[in-house]
């Protein structure tokens, strides 16, 4: 894609002004989004290629950002390999049948792809209302992180199950996340081939481990999975909770793009990584519920900070929280539009 402030800055060329995503654009701060929400289901969202691409498109027509994100899950890669997957409202995600051994490892599949079809049809969807007009994005889960909530049935506070099997049966935890990270290479190829325009890898659980378990678990499968998509004039975006600690070890997978979380300070990430990767991030989400004026002061901050930096894509350091005000977001994307270097 030419002409895009997005896809340059995440290929670390010189733009005007720092491109504009958010980590949940499309999501549950939208009265729209309701809208559709209380029509169908989380999974009938997904499923549903016309729906995925009207909820991709929401902050595309009421946001004016700078890139899509494709609608879906990061656990449709564990569902298609043989989870029992639901959305609860309120609960959140859960698989019904967690991982406990090694039979439940062998019954898991890996040639899936025809389980993931309607993600492909969803992305040509979206690229025919988009008509070129912005990139799309879009994702998998890592797979540490779905590796975890296969284990553990859904979200956790601890990961104590997740940390237990990967201590007590290390053997088998490296078959299992072998077997997810097989799947999540077809599967952003897959998204590839049918026009995405980017790609971000999701490792939202990350922050769970210490340094040599992020390195064994995690950031070993992810060198393997960035080595094998088919990227050509495709961005590569590595994300985790805990960023500012791991962005050592993330480069050396060699993304396009590192996205920071708010702990650390971005110009000293981007002066220690190699200049040819990008940082994205990485502004606090909770600054949104602030008062407009700090919202203006804390993004301009930033841009002043990473002033004089090729490579900056402007985002949260996660994603955007459901009961922060809608005209909030839409302000901070103002701010970041009317910015000029």
């Amino acid at each position: 894609m030419k002409n895009s402030l997005f896809i340059d800055s995440a290929f670390s060329r010189k733009t005007e002004r720092p491109p504009v995503w958010m980590m949940r654009q499309a999501g549950r701060f939208m009265p729209e989004y309701w809208e559709i929400k209380n029509k169908y289901s989380f999974l009938e969202m997904c499923k549903t290629p016309e729906i995925a691409a009207d909820v991709t498109m929401l902050p595309v027509d009421l946001l004016g950002i700078d890139a899509a994100i494709l609608f879906c899950d990061i656990l449709v890669t564990g569902e298609a390999m043989g989870g029992d997957l639901s959305f609860t409202q309120g609960i959140g995600p859960r698989f019904a049948n967690p991982i406990k051994n090694e039979k439940d490892i062998d019954n898991l599949r890996v040639d899936v792809m025809d389980n993931l079809q309607y993600v492909a049809d969803a992305i040509k969807v979206i690229q025919q209302r988009l008509s070129g007009s912005i990139p799309l994005i879009g994702f998998a889960g890592a797979p540490f992180t779905v590796m975890s909530y296969l284990i553990e049935g859904g979200s956790s506070k601890d990961f104590k199950l997740t940390k237990l099997f990967i201590h007590n049966h290390p053997a088998l935890a490296h078959k299992l996340l072998s077997k997810i990270a097989t799947v999540t290479i077809d599967y952003l190829n897959l998204q590839i081939a049918a026009g995405v325009n980017a790609v971000q890898l999701f490792d939202s659980w990350a922050l769970s481990l210490s340094w040599d378990d992020y390195k064994e678990f995690s950031h070993q499968y992810n060198v393997d999975i960035i080595s094998k998509l088919n990227r050509k004039d495709v961005p590569v975006i590595s994300f985790c909770k805990g960023s500012s600690v791991f962005a050592p070890l993330m480069v050396e997978a060699k993304p396009d793009v590192v996205s920071i979380d708010w702990n650390a300070d971005l110009r000293n990430i981007k002066d220690i990584i190699p200049a040819n990767i990008a940082v994205q991030g990485n502004l606090d989400p909770h600054i949104l519920y602030a008062d407009k004026h700090v919202i203006k002061d804390r993004i301009h901050r930033l841009f002043e900070r990473m002033r004089g930096v090729d490579g900056f894509v402007f985002n949260l350091g996660h994603g955007i929280m459901p009961d922060i005000p809608f005209d909030h977001v839409k302000y901070a994307v103002e701010v970041v539009k009317e910015f000029r270097y």
